[in-house]
C-alpha cells in the first residue's frame, strides 16, 4: 500500500501509512503562507480493504466550517469524480471507502489540471474567431493565458471573465469551460448573438503556479492575489500586475470572476456595495444578472451569500470591487461549493465539474439579458 501526491495539483503529507484502518495524513500549507485546505493524493494497493484516511489538523485548516457536512471526492480513472463516506470530528476529517481498484485519487474537489487547461486554451485558440495572447509570466515562469472572443471594434461591449485567482478552487475553470464551450458554438444562437454585440476576453486560470503546486489560495510567492488589485507589485503578484494592465489597455464594461467557497452550500454572486462612490445603476444591473441566472439555472439562488459591506468599506484589494470603482463598470464574484447545494443536492456527486459546466453556460444567458444595460 503506498499514498502518493508527487503530480500536478497533489498535496498530502504521510504521517503513518502502515495500516489501511488508520492511515494517518496532514495538508501542506501553501508555500510562504498559512493557508490549507487543498488536497489530491492517490492510493494504490488497497484494493477491497476497508480504509480509514484521516486527515489531521483540519480544525487549523483556512476555513475549518467547510468540513461541516462535507464529502470528499474519489476518482479511479481521474476523471469521473464521485463522493465518498466523509466524517469530521475532534479536528480529523476522516475518509472512510472501500477501493475497487489498486488506484484510487481522492481530492478536496475534481482537479482541473494545468494539461486540460492547455487543452482548453489550444482548442479554443484554433477557432477562427479566437486570438490567444500570452500577457506575461508567473512567478514561477508559466505564460499567463488570455483568450480574446470576438472582433475588436468600437461600440462593442467588453466582457471580462477570469477563474482560480484562488487555485484550489477548482470548480471555477470548469465553469469557464462551459462558457468557452458555449461561445464557440457556431449552432448556438444566442452565443452568436453576444459576439456580434461583445468582445470577450477569459482568462481561465490566473494563478497557474498555485494550480500546479497544489495550493487552496495562494501564488508560488505566497500572494492572495485576490487581495493585490489594488497595487500588485509585478515581483510578487505578476499575475495581477499583468491581467489588470490588460484590462486598463482594453477597458471594460462587465467583470465575472468565477471562485469558489468552502463553506456556503450555494451558489451565489458576491457585488460591490462597500465601494467609494458606489454606481447603483451599476449595482442594480449586477443583481439584475443574478436574477437571470437563477431563472436560466436552479442550482443558482440570490437567496444566501456573503454580507453585505457597508458603504464606503470596501477592500479595494479585491477584484470585484477594484474593478467596479476603476471603471465605473458591472462586476461581480460568483461563488459554488465544494459540497453540494442544499436546494438542489446531487448526493452521488455532490457539486461537480459537470454542474459547473452547465452553470458556465447559463451565464451566458443571463448576460444576454443584461446586456442593453452595460
Amino acid at each position: 500500500m503506498k499514498i502518493s501526491s508527487n503530480f500536478d495539483s497533489g498535496n498530502i503529507n504521510i504521517l503513518d501509512a502502515s495500516s489501511p484502518g488508520n492511515i494517518r495524513l496532514s495538508i501542506n500549507k501553501d508555500n510562504n503562507s498559512d493557508f490549507y485546505q487543498w488536497f489530491h493524493f492517490r492510493l494504490t494497493g488497497a484494493k477491497g480493504q476497508l480504509c480509514a484516511l484521516n486527515i489531521e489538523g483540519a480544525d487549523g485548516a483556512a476555513y475549518p466550517g467547510g468540513w461541516e457536512n462535507y464529502q470528499v471526492v474519489a476518482s479511479y480513472d481521474h476523471e469521473t469524480w464521485f463522493r465518498v463516506s466523509t466524517v469530521y470530528k475532534n479536528s480529523t476529517l476522516t475518509i472512510q471507502h472501500v477501493p475497487e481498484t489498486d488506484s484510487v485519487y481522492y481530492a478536496y474537489f475534481a482537479p482541473y489540471s494545468y494539461d486540460r487547461h492547455q487543452e482548453l486554451v489550444s482548442t479554443a485558440a484554433m477557432h477562427e474567431r479566437v486570438k490567444l495572447d500570452v500577457i506575461g509570466e508567473s512567478c514561477d515562469g508559466r505564460d499567463l493565458d488570455l483568450l480574446t472572443i470576438g472582433e475588436e471594434r468600437e461600440g462593442k461591449k467588453k466582457i471580462w471573465i477570469i477563474a482560480r485567482q484562488h487555485p484550489g478552487e477548482s470548480m471555477a475553470e470548469w465553469m469557464v469551460e462551459g462558457i468557452l464551450n458555449r461561445l464557440l458554438d457556431d449552432d448556438d444562437a444566442l452565443s452568436r448573438e453576444l459576439l456580434n454585440n461583445c468582445v470577450f476576453y477569459i482568462m481561465p486560470n490566473v494563478n497557474p503556479d498555485g494550480s500546479i503546486r497544489g495550493h487552496l489560495r495562494c501564488n508560488a510567492k505566497g500572494q492572495n492575489l485576490n487581495r493585490d488589485w489594488d497595487d500588485p507589485d509585478p515581483e510578487i503578484s505578476p499575475e495581477i500586475f499583468h491581467l489588470r494592465n490588460k484590462m486598463d489597455e482594453k477597458g471594460l464594461d462587465f467583470s465575472l470572476d468565477c471562485h469558489g467557497d468552502e463553506a456556503l452550500p450555494y451558489n451565489f454572486i458576491a457585488c460591490f456595495e462597500g465601494v467609494p462612490d458606489l454606481n447603483q445603476y451599476n449595482l442594480d444591473t449586477a443583481y439584475m444578472f443574478g436574477r437571470e441566472l437563477e431563472r436560466a439555472n436552479p442550482d443558482f439562488q440570490n437567496g444566501k451569500g456573503y454580507s453585505k459591506s457597508a458603504p464606503g468599506t470596501g477592500n479595494l484589494g479585491m477584484s470585484t470591487n477594484q474593478i467596479a470603482h476603476r471603471f465605473d463598470a458591472v462586476a461581480m464574484t460568483l461563488e459554488m461549493p465544494f459540497k453540494d447545494t442544499v436546494d438542489s443536492p446531487n448526493p452521488e456527486t455532490g457539486w461537480s465539474p459537470e454542474r459547473s459546466i452547465k452553470l458556465g453556460y447559463s451565464t451566458l444567458d443571463a448576460l444576454s439579458a443584461i446586456l442593453e444595460r452595460l
